[in-house]
């Protein structure tokens, strides 16, 4: 089974997934020291759009779900973000998504500004005809919001270059020519750019492999456990495990898989796509929990799974030198505190997984130009890409002297209330 692209799964923990993002913006902000004025400007979404979609099912009857699009800053370029279908997708959750997308594309330095998409469906409960007209439905009622100078979409949970390839036909017929630039993450035959596919993965990789560096740390020597084995996970595994570094412990839904000695990778990553994407029943490695993976005595440990696997109740347990999230918020706000008491250097979500939207950056600009770049070419320039927004994020928390995370949240707020400022903006 191939590994499409798809963004970082969304966050939907137990809190507020708004105030969950609030709270570390509230902090940087404040340190930032950005007026009452601005911070207003860049807490409320620039447009919010909720609408109906009366879709026809296979059994004739008319269903209507609820669709959702969050723009939160197109001060510094065309809104982008994905869309996503979840039936537990809600308004709270995309805002949140939204700013998230603007401080990603802000910290790495790209001319976007922050959205995000959903409809409140479960698309494991329809048919690919059920799911074509809903996707196209969804178009139709976003014209006036998407397009590739206003707000661009890419896949998300629940969507993949079929559903972008949709979004591509029916904005096109509606402007009477091919627009195949209003969205990325398309099929490579209908735009879509080489090294998407692993682009997120390779970010995690280049953001570990900085801060390794800075710990001078050798990866020859160093050891990795990563949680999660979808396209982010297997893919920063999988390079990680070039670059020398020994990676011990994989895990999916089916549990944690450990090898003292380092997990054959690529012998893995065979094995779960011959085996229905999962790696129940792995033999190269002792079956253990996701749980006691996480609280594995490694140098990296890269949670790559979901939102929320650590919180203030196993925090005390990690025993990692660094944290390199591969995940949106895998790490909940309640657990910094006790992260950063023990020493150990977490490399925050939105700048070590922003590799995704910087090589969807680069799909738009290659649409733009007519013309494709080589994969060698796409990713020497998506490693430079997150080198040197870890370098910027790396010194600012020196100056600032606090963690990365709110350190890249400051790079971030700086630059797109900086912008504000020039253009003049209210």
């Amino acid at each position: 089974m191939a590994m499409a692209y798809i963004e970082p799964a969304p966050i939907k923990d137990k809190e507020n997934p708004l105030e969950s993002m609030m709270s570390r913006f509230d902090a940087a902000a404040r340190l930032l020291g950005i007026s009452d004025e601005m911070y207003d400007i860049l807490k409320v979404p620039a447009r919010q759009v909720i609408v109906g979609l009366p879709v026809t099912m296979d059994n004739g009857a008319i269903k209507v779900f609820e669709g959702y699009r969050v723009i939160h800053s197109n001060i510094l370029g065309p809104a982008k973000g994905g869309i996503r279908l979840d039936p537990a997708v809600n308004l709270d959750e995309v805002r949140a998504l939204a700013a998230w997308m603007t401080w990603k594309c802000a910290v790495v330095d790209i001319p976007y500004g922050g959205a995000k998409g959903g409809i409140a469906c479960n698309p494991r409960d329809m048919s690919a005809g059920e799911i074509e007209r809903l996707i196209r439905q969804y178009t139709v009622a976003m014209l006036d919001v998407i397009g590739p100078d206003r707000d661009i979409p890419a896949p998300d949970m629940g969507t993949g270059p079929r559903e972008m390839a949709w979004i591509v036909d029916e904005y096109s017929k509606a402007k009477g020519m091919t627009v195949n630039n209003v969205v990325t993450g398309k099929p490579l035959v209908l735009g879509g750019s080489l090294g998407r596919t692993e682009a997120t993965g390779r970010g995690v990789t280049v953001a570990a492999l900085s801060a390794m560096d800075k710990l001078r740390m050798n990866p020859y020597r160093a050891t990795a456990a990563v949680q999660g084995f979808g396209n982010v996970g297997s893919f920063a595994a999988e390079l990680l495990h070039e670059r020398g570094v020994t990676v011990v412990a994989i895990s999916d839904i089916s549990g944690g898989y450990y090898n003292a000695s380092g997990i054959d990778i690529t012998a893995a990553v065979t094995y779960r796509n011959g085996n229905k994407g999962t790696l129940e029943g792995f033999s190269g490695a002792e079956k253990i929990s996701n749980e006691e993976l996480l609280s594995l005595a490694v140098d990296v440990l890269v949670p790559a799974a979901k939102e929320d696997v650590i919180t203030d109740d196993n925090a005390a347990s990690i025993q990692a030198r660094m944290i390199v999230e591969g995940a949106n918020g895998p790490t909940s706000a309640s657990a910094d505190e006790i992260i950063n008491s023990k020493g150990i250097l977490v490399v925050p979500d939105i700048l070590a997984n922003a590799g995704g939207v910087t090589v969807s950056y680069f799909e738009w600009v290659q649409n733009r130009i007519g013309y494709k770049w080589t994969l060698d070419r796409i990713n020497r320039r998506a490693d430079r890409v997150m080198k040197d927004a870890f370098d910027r994020v790396f010194e600012t928390s020196q100056r600032y002297q606090v963690p990365l995370r709110l350190a890249a949240y400051i790079v971030a707020i700086d630059k797109v209330s900086s912008t504000y400022k020039f253009r003049g903006g209210y």
